[in-house]
């Protein structure tokens, strides 16, 4: 009995919830909320009115006339904000936007594909994408400084990880290049998403953000300190370790703004304090905020599962 009045409720509050919106573009009607299947190529019109059934991640479920099945998945952002009762809504780049403070974030890639075997960059994975340190991000602090000047519809499928649908940065053939070996997630969109969240809030075009972020990364990867990772895979190494070989490297009290990050034992990520805008890793972290880390002893992991 109880199991009926919940079903009659559901189906009660789905009636009630479904309302008329007049398609602003054209867009692709989906059979499912990942975009994988779009029976019959069906595409909504511009200018026609839809019944929407439920809005749920930044996407309609729609009703679809003469599509099969009628039940169709479309972005929110090809429906008219009137008739959605939303207003676009963008976030300013003012002044305190221009990073006086930023985050390095450097994963370990040998621990990253250990934990994310579904991601296409690990599906594949060869040794150049392998066994050493690569960029995550670089992130304008503190951490609300993201999402500068963006419509609502780009920070909405940013944020509910439909990164390839996020619209393409024009990058130079160099910056490209530099990601393959220094940014294996841009096989899995990783770089809009960073683009889009942050780059938009560092003060600079996309080539000039990626362009630092990719020269930091792989300044850190060749120097000793990812030689230091590098000879302790299979074992451990601890934090003091880490912070040593980053005094050494740029002098003290650099391995102050450093701290670990870690998942399941395993070391996954460096993140590193850095003051301002540039690729000088050595001027960059003398002004870095000191930082505690969590983590202080973890496990390297080797290539492979």
């Amino acid at each position: 009995m109880n199991k009926i009045i919940i079903v009659n409720i559901l189906l009660a509050s789905t009636l009630f919830a479904r309302f008329e919106a007049t398609a602003i573009q054209e867009c692709q009607a989906y059979n499912d909320m990942k975009h994988k299947k779009n029976s019959g190529h069906i595409s909504i019109v511009l200018d026609k009115s839809y019944t929407i059934i439920k809005r749920y991640k930044g996407q309609h479920q729609t009703l679809v006339p003469d599509a099969n099945p009628v039940q169709r998945w479309v972005d929110s952002s090809c429906f008219g904000a009137k008739s959605l009762s939303q207003k676009p809504k963008v976030k300013s780049v003012n002044n305190s936007t221009k990073p006086t403070q930023s985050l390095l974030a450097l994963s370990w890639q040998n621990a990253f594909c250990q934990t994310h075997k579904y991601k296409a960059e690990c599906k594949r994975a060869t040794s150049r994408d392998r066994g050493q340190l690569t960029l995550h991000g670089l992130w304008p602090q503190p951490k609300s400084n993201s999402y500068c000047n963006l419509p609502r519809d780009t920070v909405a499928k940013d944020k509910h990880h439909q990164w390839r649908e996020l619209p393409d940065i024009s990058l130079s053939s160099s910056t490209l290049t530099s990601m393959q070996s220094y940014m294996p997630g841009y096989k899995s969109g990783l770089h809009k998403h960073e683009w889009y969240k942050h780059g938009t809030c560092y003060g600079t075009d996309a080539n000039t953000y990626f362009g630092n972020a990719l020269k930091l990364a792989r300044e850190v990867d060749s120097s000793s300190i990812g030689k230091l990772i590098r000879s302790k895979e299979g074992k451990s190494i601890t934090l003091a370790e880490i912070r040593q070989a980053f005094d050494r490297e740029y002098g003290k009290p650099s391995g102050k703004k450093v701290q670990m990050r870690c998942k399941g034992g395993l070391l996954t990520e460096l993140w590193v304090n850095l003051s301002g805008r540039g690729d000088n890793i050595s001027s960059l972290i003398k002004n870095g905020k000191n930082t505690k880390s969590r983590c202080d002893k973890a496990r390297v992991d080797r290539a492979g599962y």
